[in-house]
């Protein structure tokens, strides 16, 4: 990108600068490449927000110094990935995905997972709330000790946020950098899917990964309190519109897909109602007499408006020929640049579009900017 049209956070007029990531392993690549479009633009994310795969890259890119983070994000891509015997077999024709799985669901991924022996126990076995799951995810622990920072992840520059789920209770819960310091076990909570990785014990309470509650952790932003004037550019890794599928192989991705999408479209629907209706009552309460302004229920009332604005960047990762439901496996290094390559190069598109510039309803608080035939369509 010609630097000329670099710029530095908040000087794009927008307020904060948020950076929210999905889960969905080897997928989480595309992130990486739309960090890099950033960082080489000059905009370095004020708050990141993240899980499973999403926390994982949150944590690379807050853990570190900025010119530091996308070095680290390349270590960490290119030390995790599968072993000889599967990138060996992959080329094969017509089998050679299909082994190169089974060797990954044997053998593990390099610097993330290995089978837990633990695990050939038997179903019934009582292992402990921790140690029930068919992996060890103790190699992603020493990966991302040498990799993150946590004393500078927790100085809030920026802050990080990473949603995980309670075991006990099913309820959601964000662990935030603002609230209290987080740990490398924060970050694997977030990533902790069952019942493949096990559950992560933090303050006595168990946490699976926060993408079988909600994969999309953009709420936390809307949620946020006090609300700020917000770019949000949020990736998704997961197409949840990609059409019917015809054979029972392409059922099983369309349903990863379909579910780990986590509602995404619907959810943001109903932001944008609420944002407006926060924007009404704001200029409802402006156009109150001021005799009946400083009536204390009147101004309770008028306490739901809020004129913030946010617009949000929905950057969706593309389908890639041969992907099935196993491609949130596939850190092939082919695949993993592939992906990268794509994230990067969208982001690239999007920010010489700007499309956040321009003319807008002032009743609209929440702004949605998705690509449409290689243009953004501002939906707002």
């Amino acid at each position: 990108m010609n630097t000329s049209t670099k710029f530095n956070g908040a000087s794009h007029g927008m307020g904060q600068t948020v950076l929210v990531l999905q889960g969905g392993g080897a997928l989480g690549a595309y992130q990486a490449g739309v960090y890099q479009a950033l960082h080489e633009a000059g905009i370095e994310p004020d708050w990141v927000i993240g899980t499973s795969i999403g926390a994982i890259n949150a944590s690379l890119i807050a853990g570190n110094e900025p010119q530091d983070r996308l070095k680290r994000l390349q270590e960490f891509w290119n030390g995790v990935h599968r072993g000889f015997w599967a990138e060996s077999v992959h080329p094969l024709p017509f089998v050679g995905p299909a082994l190169a799985n089974i060797f990954t669901m044997s053998t593990g991924i390099d610097g993330f997972f290995r089978p837990n022996p633990l695990a050939w126990a038997g179903m019934h076995s009582p292992l402990g709330g921790d140690q029930a799951a068919f992996y060890s995810t103790d190699a992603l622990q020493r990966t991302l000790t040498e990799l993150v920072d946590f004393n500078l992840l927790n100085q809030g520059r920026p802050r990080v946020t990473v949603g995980a789920a309670n075991v006990s209770t099913g309820a959601m819960h964000y662990f935030d950098s603002r609230a209290s310091g987080l740990t490398v076990k924060h970050i694997m909570a977030s990533g902790a899917l069952p019942p493949a990785f096990p559950a992560i014990r933090i303050d006595g309470e168990l946490y699976w990964d926060g993408g079988i509650l909600s994969n999309t952790p953009v709420e936390a932003v809307f949620d946020d309190n006090p609300r700020r004037n917000s770019l949000v550019f949020a990736v998704h890794i997961w197409n949840p519109g990609e059409g019917e599928p015809d054979t029972l192989w392409k059922v099983f991705g369309r349903q990863k897909d379909v579910q780990y999408a986590s509602r995404a479209k619907a959810l943001i629907a109903r932001q944008k109602q609420i944002h407006k209706l926060r924007h009404i009552i704001a200029e409802l309460a402006r156009r109150v007499p001021e005799q009946q302004a400083n009536d204390g229920v009147v101004q309770e009332m008028a306490s739901y408006g809020c004129l913030t604005r946010m617009h949000v960047v929905r950057l969706l990762a593309p389908p890639f020929a041969g992907d099935d439901h196993s491609k949130d496996i596939d850190f092939s290094p082919r695949t993993v640049r592939t992906r990268w390559a794509a994230g990067y190069e969208e982001t690239q598109r999007v920010l010489a579009q700007r499309p956040w510039d321009g003319e807008f309803d002032p009743l609209e608080g929440f702004i949605l900017h998705e690509a449409s035939g290689g243009e953004m369509v501002a939906e707002g």
